[in-house]
């Protein structure tokens, strides 16, 4: 384009020129729609043929209104069962992005503080197993002063033992 400004008068001009065809425009896309709408009802529900009998003609128009109420209905299924996935997918969004695992901490806690906890009143078991034990008194063996002694008479202390055992 050229430096030039546009004087008012000419600008007018252009403006006035581009809104007479926006307008044509507008009046032809109109028309185009009123056409489509013949046609599309020209399609689907053609001029009742009043040259047969009046009962096939209420008939024909009968299916054809079936027809259209079954699509009517297959349609609104499918929008309400997209609405309800939607909505599941929107719950499930929710679930996710809010609910968040806390940190665990460490407890310590006793084996009876663990009962007492899953129990309630009912724990009377002690953990303690000793306390239930029977006492045992060890009877210290001295033996002899000599540590090392003869291997052979070792070997006969045990052969005795054997037999003991064996005998009973």
């Amino acid at each position: 384009m050229s430096d030039k400004k546009l004087t008012s008068s000419r600008r007018h001009h252009l403006k006035s020129l581009i809104l007479s065809i926006a307008a044509t425009w507008l009046e032809q896309e109109k028309k185009d729609i009123v056409a489509a709408k013949e046609a599309y009802l020209a399609e689907k529900c053609p001029p009742p043929d009043m040259s047969g009998d009046l009962m096939e003609t209420c008939k024909k128009l009968n299916a054809l209104i079936e027809k259209i109420d079954e699509e009517r209905y297959d349609l609104e299924a499918k929008v309400g069962k997209a609405d309800k996935e939607i909505e599941d997918l929107k719950i499930k969004v929710v679930d996710l992005a809010g609910v968040k695992k806390p940190a665990l901490k460490k407890v310590r806690m006793s084996a009876d503080a663990m009962l007492k906890a899953l129990l309630g009143s009912k724990h009377t078991v002690n953990m303690d197993l000793r306390a239930n034990l029977k006492q045992v008194k060890k009877e210290v063996k001295e033996e002899p002063a000599e540590a090392v002694g003869d291997w052979r008479k070792n070997i006969e202390d045990k052969a005795d033992r054997k037999k003991m055992f064996e005998s009973s």
